[in-house]
């Protein structure tokens, strides 16, 4: 077997990204090819977090001697790196390949692409550099979970803060009584009062409209810890010094000046609530499209997990010439397909003409508005996305255990929402049929796209 047949190419191809080789064929077919030698490699990966928490996953790999052997690194590296951005963690147990450890560790203090998730994931998220370890057997697991908001009584603010706009929501038991959205452009300020002052502004403007302020919740894009901002693409601008000075602890500020409790969240996580409570349901994935991709999670018992589910940084497409994410400049992460970058990069190979000066979400409009007029150049754009979406939650229920898949963000908004999920379910229904039998799509109205949000970022802090 030859190294590119651990590249199949899929039944559904989109157009104008043929090269396209989905995550969850190519572990599939690495991990066939290494059972069929008769010698495959058992081995473990456990992944552990700062609260001690530790995740397993097990793959196989191909025997040393062997012709393909030399697959094993990238197979290794590819399914930890979804794991770092998926789950998080900062110690890798290896079990089964002590020959790989060395390699790895020295790939995290190396390798461009390593460096960046030993600087992101490692040090700003979990206050350790990465570490790899051998180990015979994987230390035991210990999953954590906890129950996050529903949170209704009383007069609460709500906010969200996204890489292009900000909003707020007065929330009086549980119904919106005013809500506004704000643009704003935080990624490259370098100032930190920038994004003070925004969302102080906006607190403002929201309780002008309730009696009193008892709680305020808020979602935002990035990760986050008792309050804390960990690491956030909304502060991408500022530098180390602001950040620990004025970044790190700006939401502890804000809740001391208020003087009521306050709690923050992923906005992913936050979403995830949001269709939770919405639906009725658990066990729910949210995916929003918009700037970049975000993602969240709640349990089929409905509780968060100490997961950090940043999709945009995991790799789904792991051909070795995949789109570069624009940020690590790490290549096949979901960003590159799950957003309006996905939109912008498929657009000038679409046909349609546009001024590549254009922000992403004027390039944005010029689409929907093709599709809108039944413009194929524009539904070969909206193809692809599905083709990615159907691949992708086959890899993501792999790692997941969901039965809804909450879609939000501009680029599912309209037709083109709706042609993404066809495609999708196309996708699964031919190559992963026992999972179109179970999973189920869940698009919010603009009411709920509105309000949802900000009553579940609402709902997040208890009142004292």
């Amino acid at each position: 077997m030859s190294e590119i047949n651990l590249l199949p190419e899929p039944k559904f191809v989109p157009e104008l990204h043929p090269t396209f080789r989905p995550a969850v064929l190519v572990n599939r077919a690495f991990e066939t090819a290494a059972r069929d030698t008769g010698a495959a490699v058992e081995a473990g990966i456990g992944l552990e977090q700062a609260d001690g928490s530790v995740f397993h996953t097990r793959t196989v790999l191909f025997p040393e001697g062997h012709a393909l052997a030399g697959n094993n690194l990238r197979h290794l590296e590819r399914l930890v790196k979804f794991l770092l951005w998926q789950r998080g963690g900062w110690k890798i147990h290896v079990s089964g390949a002590d020959n790989l450890v060395p390699r790895l560790q020295e790939y995290y203090r190396m390798n461009v692409f390593g460096k960046f998730d030993d600087d992101v994931i490692g040090q700003k998220n979990f206050g350790h550099s990465l570490e790899v370890v051998a180990c015979d057997e994987l230390p035991a697991e210990n999953i954590q979970t906890r129950a996050i908001g529903r949170n209704l009584d009383g007069c609460r603010i709500g906010f969200d803060l996204g890489g292009s706009d900000r909003k707020a929501a007065a929330v009086i038991d549980g119904e919106v009584k005013f809500s506004e959205e704000i643009v704003w452009d935080p990624y490259f300020q370098e100032d930190p009062e920038y994004h003070y002052a925004g969302i102080v502004d906006s607190l403002k403007r929201a309780a002008e409209h309730l009696p009193r302020v008892d709680a305020i919740g808020g979602s935002a894009a990035g990760c986050y810890s008792q309050n804390r901002v960990t690491w956030a693409s909304l502060f991408r601008g500022v530098s180390q010094e602001d950040f620990e000075a004025k970044v790190r602890g700006m939401f502890l500020r804000i809740a001391e000046e208020w003087n009521v409790p306050l709690e923050v969240y992923n906005d992913g996580e936050v979403t995830a609530l949001a269709g939770s409570m919405a639906l009725g349901k658990n066990g729910v994935l949210g995916i929003a499209m918009g700037t970049s991709q975000g993602g969240g999670y709640i349990d089929m018992d409905g509780n968060l997990t100490t997961w950090l589910s940043e999709l945009a940084f995991a790799p789904i497409d792991l051909h070795p010439e995949a789109p570069a994410d624009e940020w690590s400049g790490d290549l096949g992460c979901g960003a590159q397909y799950f957003s309006q970058q996905a939109v912008g990069r498929l657009l000038p190979v679409s046909g349609i003409e546009c001024d590549a000066s254009l922000s992403l979400p004027e390039q944005l409009k010029i689409v929907q508005a093709a599709m809108d007029a039944g413009d194929e150049r524009a539904r070969k754009i909206y193809d692809a996305i599905g083709i990615y979406l159907g691949y992708s939650l086959a890899h993501y229920a792999e790692f997941y255990d969901f039965e809804y898949v909450l879609l939000l963000g501009r680029v599912t908004s309209g037709p083109g929402g709706e042609h993404i999920i066809a495609r999708s379910k196309e996708v699964m229904a031919a190559e992963f049929p026992e999972l179109s039998e179970y999973i189920k799509f869940h698009i919010p109205d603009e009411m709920e796209k509105r309000h949802g949000q900000a009553i579940a970022a609402a709902s997040l802090p208890k009142i004292r």
